[in-house]
């Protein structure tokens, strides 16, 4: 997913192409605004959390991006491709490590990744019907 961030900085297009260009396809994608429902399930597993509102407020701030993306290792690849979650931490030439503005902010970050198969398909089934 391009979080808001990610949107409202213009690198949808630069992110789709950097996913493509590993040999990843894309299945399906659409923009979209995210309610508080969709976003609370999102994040439920930080339900708790010190961060979790923040998480759930700032996913709703603008329109995100979803997608489903198949290839081999798709979600520890991705992941990869992603960067670390803080920004400060992530390696250059990761999309956080190459765009994130704010360092040390880990919710403005540019883009979100499933790191598991049993979460990449709750988050496909919140994003995508019957898919």
């Amino acid at each position: 997913m391009i979080k808001p961030d990610g949107v409202q900085q213009g690198l949808v297009g630069e992110i789709i192409s950097r996913i493509e260009r590993r040999g990843f396809r894309i299945l399906a994608l659409k923009m979209l605004r995210v309610n508080d429902e969709m976003a609370k399930k999102q994040y439920a597993e930080h339900a708790g959390k010190p961060f979790f509102n923040s998480l759930v407020e700032f996913i709703k701030f603008g329109p995100v991006v979803a997608m489903v993306v198949e290839g081999e290792d798709a979600i520890s690849a991705i992941r990869e491709m992603v960067g670390a979650t803080d920004p400060a931490k992530a390696a250059p030439g990761t999309i956080r490590g190459d765009f994130a503005r704010d360092a040390h902010d880990v919710t403005h970050n540019i883009v979100h990744a499933a790191d598991s198969p049993e979460s990449a398909k709750r988050e496909i089934d919140l994003y995508f019907d019957n898919f």
